[in-house]
């Protein structure tokens, strides 16, 4: 393999000089950008290689078989692209051979048949394997009379209506590939007639036609799966007798078809696609493979071994290599596979398995590869997998082994590429593994891991790749990881590393890329990170570093391209505040992350980088334009563009169409003072945030630029107007116009076509009218339509929405009787129809007992509507969920949406007066309020069932009798409001074990006695008790001096609404309740926003 440097740029290279060159060969060489203009003068050049080859698709580390030599191919790999293959080729007229494989010429202008056939007649040799051509096939390709080898696979761009038979005038074809191409027509039974055709893969063109007629003797290899061939009924294994690689959709395998075909005695390599269409012939195929003795390679995919005996198995004595995808796999065909003892390479993918790894895949002491990711296997990893001592490559991935990692994993010590993710594994890493010393990539991902880095880690000279991500290790960093020998890429993301990182000597290090990414690390930057020359990527985001850091401390690091120092405690000092403001350095950064640094201007060392593809300046204090080299430098380039969280107040822009390339994704300018009209992309990204500023139009038809995009938030602005009805017609997965002043017919078309739409918050608008009828397919997790003019009834097709978990229509002018039919929503979580106009009952049938009514519902706000008559006694006993202690403090989250992590729901609940918005809402937070309503008779003893209730406001309605004792038995609560009500006798003692009571106000009822004086009841002042002649006690007079009063009319207390951001948290002891808090969001990638925190009078 060749290596020309893993950061070598194509504009350096001088190969012009190599003017007598006739070979070049710079395949996987670490190349990136434009080919080099200098190749196309060397004239007398005969073979061309620039193409980027996958060594192994599974890992960045290839293990070569034949000379066992272990190769790194992740970051050698050429990233090249051509837009003109002419200027390429049009001075190699002697070229022979040419392999561009995966090579970008998406953007090529010319015809590359027509070229190729006018610059190139000598070509024997085209191999243009994934370069994505976009014009198609043309006859013009036929001049090239001298091509043996075609191969144009995976270029789906090429494809023309019918099968281009011209091919069939290349007298001297011996090689034909032409996979993944889609296809279509009619595939030329002349064209077996090719007598020196060797190889001929037609494979995945699902609409290409055909079928099996008498092939020529030459034939090595038929590769038909993935396409719609059929078999002609004469067809026998004579005429395959050269045939050692065969390919077939299963649905060609059939009895008659095995009998007719027979045994093909030189048969090597067999693959069967769709083998779940055998039905019966199953156990016939499975014979007629094992009668192949010479076969060493088999590929099953979606073949059903439910009913195959596991002797089935044994007449595949002599298979080297056994590749299963998609299979239905017993556990005494899973013995049988481990009496194969000369496997070789093992992979099962995707297979269905649901039992336990049995012990007896330690037979497979010839086994090289290992590739298992199928999430059947349960119970632990056997620990006889540490007989398989011949290993080199181990991978399990998406499996379910639980317990410990099996030690005896330290005893293959031939194991060169060891990666093991998304298991479920406790405990640390064996301190075994320690022993694999010819390991050059070790990775666990996601697999429970806990614990320290084993210190026999350190002592692994020849490990090139080590990533520990997603697990839960602790501890602090070993030094040593830094400076092992030959590691190039150290990946500790998302565990709980702590602690300052210690300095050590970098010299030598040949460390390309560390990634320290969300640990809860301490100290300063470690100043030993500014010698690691080599360092192509540092990301050490979402941490606790503090200090200051100097961006021309990182002079040395010329091979930067990704830095992110997000999140942090960090203050980046800027270049042009020092002395280096006219040097280069961090000439090659393409990505750059300085979220939260305390910077106040834009970097000027930006000014001079032209390629950058991700910037994310949010939560700063940058303050003033954005400027416009922003769009005119990097209109080609950019990728993700996030300045959200900053002081800015206006664009320097000469469009409001930004002209950004078509591979833009992520623009978030949210939470700024920005102001005028929003700027929108001119090719649609996929997330767009304007949200929190001060903008006030949008250009009319912004809609025709939202073709991709999945998200767009423009909630709280000054935007008027109405919404186009072309709206309608985007993929927008989440859609947020919430607090503007959008006005207008409600746009009924954003619930009627809702088999994609996750999000919908018109929160806070003027919208008018009233709500579709027919909504169907619905997909919607949250409808948030508060704050509106919508009048009218419920649509009962919301009951169609399985996935709703929030729904707030509050604060319209909806009138219709209480939803019970939502009641059958399982994973509704918040409904909130308060201020409308609704009337009647709120009970249920309780006849019915077929199922649950809202088992999962944690807040229900029904408020100031008109609802009457009484509480059925079970009323409560319907919310499940809050009959359950829920302690996790998680957020509720979207699981069916990819929109989780960057839309929080927003609830506003009531209580004693205040109003108090949760901007995220925790499956802890449970309310019930049912307040300014004319509800009548006793309130149901069942509420005290609700042991994780937080907050009942039953306040403001018509209520009578005592007070439930019950209720002392809801320890979770924190605020009980029954005021303005007709509840007679004492308050219960019971009401004393509410430690976490901060809020109580049982005013203006006919409550007696004395006040219980015991623990929280210490805490309240008069006002949770006015309006009650009859009590006494602490804080009110003694009850020494009181008489009993005359009854007197309710007194409807006004207390002024304060909207007011909180946040609950449940804690231990006394007087721990609400508690405010400030939320975070930051950016794409693993990365948080910073959500806002609004105030509004209710």
């Amino acid at each position: 393999m060749n290596s020309l440097g893993t950061s070598s740029t194509t504009k350096d290279a001088e190969f012009d000089r190599l003017t007598s060159l006739t070979h070049l060969n710079l395949s996987n060489s670490g190349l990136d950008g434009q080919i080099p203009m200098g190749i196309n003068k060397l004239i007398n050049l005969v073979s061309l290689d620039l193409s980027k080859r996958y060594v192994n698709d599974n890992s960045d580390i290839s293990f070569n078989e034949s000379d066992d030599e272990i190769i790194f191919t992740g970051d050698s790999y050429n990233h090249l692209q051509e837009s003109r293959l002419m200027s390429l080729v049009e001075n190699l007229s002697n070229l022979k051979e040419l392999y561009l494989d995966h090579v970008d010429m998406s953007t090529n202008v010319d015809d590359w048949c027509k070229t190729l056939a006018q610059s190139v007649p000598r070509l024997q040799v085209l191999s243009l394997d994934g370069c994505s051509l976009n014009t198609p096939i043309h006859h013009s390709l036929l001049r090239l009379h001298s091509l043996t080898v075609i191969n144009l696979q995976s270029n789906p761009g090429i494809a023309v209506n019918l099968f281009p038979d011209f091919f069939m005038g290349f007298a001297n074809l011996t090689v034909l590939r032409l996979s993944h191409n889609n296809l279509e027509g009619w595939f030329p039974d002349k064209f077996f007639q090719l007598k020196n055709l060797r190889i001929l893969d037609l494979s995945f063109n699902m609409n290409l036609l055909g079928h099996l007629p008498k092939v020529p003797t030459s034939l090595e290899t038929l590769r038909l799966e993935g396409t719609n061939f059929s078999y002609a009924k004469r067809i026998s294994s004579s005429n395959f007798n050269m045939l050692k690689e065969l390919g077939l959709e299963g649905k060609l395998i059939s009895k008659d078809f095995l009998t007719s075909f027979g045994l093909i005695w030189s048969l090597c390599h067999l693959e069967l696609l769709n083998s779940e269409l055998l039905g019966d012939s199953g156990s016939n195929l499975l014979s007629w493979i094992g009668a192949h003795k010479n076969l060493t390679c088999l590929i099953l995919s979606e073949f059903d071994f439910s009913s195959t005996k596991p002797s089935s198995i044994s007449n595949f004595k002599n298979l080297r290599s056994l590749w299963l995808f998609g299979c239905n796999l017993t556990r005494p065909i899973m013995s049988a596979i481990g009496d194969l003892v000369d496997l070789q390479s093992l992979d099962m993918s995707n297979c269905n398995t649901y039992s336990s790894m049995p012990s007896s895949i330690g037979n497979l002491t010839n086994l090289k590869s290992l590739y298992i990711n199928s999430p059947g296997f349960l119970g632990p990893m056997p620990a006889a997998i540490g007989n398989l001592k011949s290993l080199k490559s181990m991978v399990f991935s998406n499996c379910e082994f639980t317990g410990p990692m099996p030690s005896t994993i330290g005893n293959l010590t031939k194991l060169q590429t060891l990666e093991i993710a998304a298991c479920r594994f406790s405990g640390p890493i064996p301190y075994s593994i320690g022993q694999l010393k010819e390991l050059r990539a070790l990775f666990i991902e996601g697999c429970n891991m806990s614990g320290r880095i084993p210190n026999s880690i350190v002592n692994m000279s020849k490990l090139i790749y080590l990533g520990l991500p997603a697990n839960y290790l602790s501890g602090k960093i070993p030094a040593r990881l830094f400076t092992l020998p030959a590691l190039l890429f150290l990946d500790l993301f998302g565990n709980h590393f702590s602690g300052p990182i210690q300095e050590f000597d970098a010299v030598p290090s040949y460390l390309m890329s560390l990634q320290l990414t969300s640990n809860e690390l301490t100290g300063e930057f470690p100043k030993s990170f500014f010698e690691l020359t080599s360092l192509i990527a540092l990301e050490i985001d979402l941490n606790n570093l503090a200090g200051s850091v100097d961006l021309s401390s990182f002079k040395r690091l010329k091979k930067l391209r990704d830095l992110n120092l997000s999140h942090n405690n960090l203050s980046v000092i800027m270049d042009d505040e020092g002395d280096n403001s006219s040097s280069t350095y961090l000439s090659e950064l393409k990505e750059l992350g300085l979220a939260c640094c305390n910077i106040t201007k834009f970097p000027s060392i930006l000014t001079r980088l032209s390629d950058m593809s991700y910037l994310d300046l949010s939560c700063n204090k940058i303050s003033g334009n954005i400027p416009k080299w922003i769009w005119e430098k990097w209109s080609s380039s950019v990728v993700h563009l996030n300045l959200s969280h900053n002081m800015l107040t206006s664009m320097e822009v000469a469009s409001y169409l930004l002209p950004f390339n078509r591979h833009f994704e992520t623009l978030d300018l949210s939470s700024n003072m920005l102001q005028g009209q929003i700027p929108i992309p001119n090719l649609s990204a996929e997330f767009l945030d304007y949200s929190h500023n001060a903008f006030s139009s949008i250009l009319p038809n912004f809609t025709l630029y939202l073709s991709k995009t999945w998200y767009l938030s423009m909630s709280k602005n000054n935007i008027s107007g109405n919404i186009p009805h072309s709206i309608c017609n985007s993929s927008l997965l989440v859609l947020n116009l919430a607090h503007n002043n959008f006005s207008g017919p409600f746009p009924s078309c954003l619930m009627e076509q809702t088999y994609f739409r996750n999000i919908l918050n018109l929160r806070g608008n003027h919208f008018e009218g009233m709500l579709p009828t027919n909504v169907t397919r619905c997909a919607f997790q949250t409808i948030d339509l508060n704050g509106n003019k919508i009048e009218g009834r419920l649509p009962r097709a919301l009951g169609n929405c399985t996935y709703l978990e929030v729904l707030d229509l509050g604060n319209n002018k909806i009138a219709d009787t209480f939803p019970s039919w939502l009641g059958s929503l399982s994973n509704l979580r918040v409904l909130v129809l308060r201020s409308n106009r609704l009337y009647g009952s709120i009970g249920y049938t309780f006849e019915d007992k077929s199922g649950d009514h809202f088992p999962n519902l944690q807040i229900i706000d029904l408020a100031s509507n008109n609802f009457t008559g009484s509480l059925h006694p079970q009323w409560f006993e319907k919310f499940i969920s809050m009959k359950k202690y829920n302690n996790t403090g998680e957020t509720i989250s979207h699981r069916h949406s990819i929109s989780d992590g960057f839309y929080q729901d927003t609830v506003t609940i009531s209580c004693k007066g205040f109003s108090m918005t949760f901007e995220r809402i925790l499956t802890t937070l449970t309310a019930i309020d049912l307040s300014d309503n004319a509800l009548e008779g006793s309130i149901p003893e069942s509420v005290g069932k609700l042991v994780s209730l937080h907050v009942l406001n039953l306040s403001h309605n018509a209520f009578s009798g005592r007070i439930p004792p019950q209720i002392g038995g809801i320890t979770a609560l924190e605020s009980l409001d029954l005021s303005s009500n007709w509840i007679s006798g004492e308050i219960p003692q019971e009401l004393t074990n509410l430690t976490f009571l901060t809020v109580l106000n049982l005013s203006n009822n006919q409550l007696e006695g004395k006040i219980p004086e015991s623990r929280q009841f210490a805490t309240f002042e008069n006002s949770s008790y006015e309006g009650n002649a009859g009590l006494c006690g602490d804080p009110l007079p003694k009850c020494a001096s009181w008489s009993p009063p005359s009854a007197e009319p309710h007194v409807e207390s006004s207390s002024e609404h304060v909207d007011i951001v909180m946040f609950l948290f449940v804690g231990v002891g006394f007087g721990v309740g609400f508690a405010v808090g400030i939320l975070m969001k930051t950016s794409w990638i693993n990365r948080w926003f910073h959500s806002a925190v609004s105030r509004q009078r209710t």
